[in-house]
């Protein structure tokens, strides 16, 4: 009797075991991956550049299927890969995969190439260019938008030769610039710490590639091909898998620092160092510590302070935000058979043209599936603006206000 007892607590314990079991395997099956889009540079018909005779679009793609190998080993990322073969993917096509995937990041990988015998790793965020050899590196890679078709209407208005042009791609990163950083950093650190390479900093430079893309974003110029030395290495099998390593490793530290934040209810995003050190021409950014406040009031509060002029400038209004389709200086009925099915147009007068924009919504989730919607109707360069009180304001100040 005692027997049966004892195997009878001994199966209950069992089926408790595996029913809890079965729920954490549950939960963990159903977790939100963590998804990275890794993009090699170049590809097909576009080389990339071919210092020393070594060809940047087979670097490239053996260093970003390096480092997809390692970040699928942790269950908890999913990989994109924007390429996984010598094929030729237009730029814009290269942001929108990762639009479309919501990926937690872009990071985009390249070699670099100098008529002198320059060396070394460097890490670029969209930003302006700070000095003239930052402009140079974002016009040679920019420069493939002239090998896809219809380049004039996917990128119109933008002129690689003009600095100027990069000041209307830099609005939508505002509200990534801060990950960005902190994720090139950790590339950096990774680069000049455990492997040694020359560290040429973390720069901002207007890149188009990360401009197309609507998450934390960083592109790699993981060494010189023209620079006999680095060149070699880094078309040898060791130089690329240690450079997989380097990358793969920051990639997953911002990971856990961001799950970290996260989980603590604090900021969310990564922690960021107060200060990048800079040379001339890289990013000199002081980053401020950023606290979520929570104003709790009753409803007598309420009225009270929407009496007192003194406490409802404590209050803002939240912004709203819209996907702005084209600008043209033709006077367009609002109907949606001008709009290729496209309903809740509206426009604006700026100068001597119409902005026209599509939907509103006080939810940046929301906004982005517009901006999805629209892209796929056709409108490539389709991107998302922000009003507030009928004005038009950055994005870095409209999620000031979420």
């Amino acid at each position: 009797m005692k027997i049966k007892f004892i195997l009878f607590q001994i199966s209950i314990f069992s089926f408790l075991l595996l029913f809890f079991v079965d729920i954490q395997a549950q939960e963990t099956s159903t977790a939100t991956p963590f998804v990275v889009v890794l993009d090699a540079g170049h590809g097909g018909h576009d080389p990339g550049n071919l210092g020393n005779g070594y060809l940047e679009k087979n670097i490239a793609l053996n260093i970003v299927l390096n480092v997809g190998k390692l970040l699928e080993a942790d269950k908890n990322i999913k990989v994109i890969y924007t390429r996984k073969d010598d094929t030729f993917i237009d730029l814009f096509l290269r942001g929108e995969i990762a639009n479309k995937a919501n990926a937690d990041l872009f990071v985009s990988v390249h070699c670099d190439a100098h008529s002198s015998d320059a060396q070394g790793a460097g890490t670029f965020v969209l930003g302006l260019h700070a000095n003239k050899q930052n402009f140079d590196i974002a016009k040679k890679e920019n420069s493939v938008i002239y090998l896809e078709d219809n380049y004039e209407t996917r990128y119109a208005g933008y002129d690689i030769n003009a600095p100027e042009s990069v000041i209307g791609l830099t609005i939508m990163q505002e509200e990534f610039l801060d990950q960005s950083i902190a994720l090139a950093k950790m590339i950096q650190d990774n680069f000049s710490g455990k492997l040694k390479r020359t560290d040429r900093k973390v720069k901002q430079a207007g890149f188009i590639v990360l401009h197309q893309t609507f998450m934390p974003s960083v592109l790699v110029e993981t060494g010189f091909l023209t620079n006999k030395g680095e060149g070699a290495f880094l078309n040898s099998k060791k130089g690329q898998a240690d450079i997989a390593t380097a990358i793969s490793s920051a990639i997953l530290k911002y990971k856990g620092t961001t799950t970290e934040n996260v989980s603590n209810a604090s900021v969310a995003g990564p922690v960021i160092p107060k200060e990048i050190i800079a040379e001339k021409g890289e990013v000199k950014k002081p980053i401020l510590e950023q606290k979520k406040e929570v104003l709790v009031v009753s409803n007598s509060e309420a009225v009270t302070a929407l009496k007192e002029p003194s406490i409802t400038k404590e209050f803002s209004y939240q912004a709203t935000f819209k996907v702005q389709l084209m600008a043209s200086s033709k006077d367009i009925a609002l109907t949606p058979t001008n709009f290729k099915g496209l309903s809740k147009i509206t426009k604006e007068p700026v100068k001597t043209l119409y902005r026209y924009l599509y939907g509103e919504t006080q939810s940046l989730k929301e906004a982005k599936m517009m901006q999805a919607s629209a892209i796929s109707k056709g409108y490539k360069t389709a991107y998302i603006v922000a009003y507030k009180k009928g004005e038009r304001i950055s994005m870095k100040e409209a999620l000031s206000t979420q």
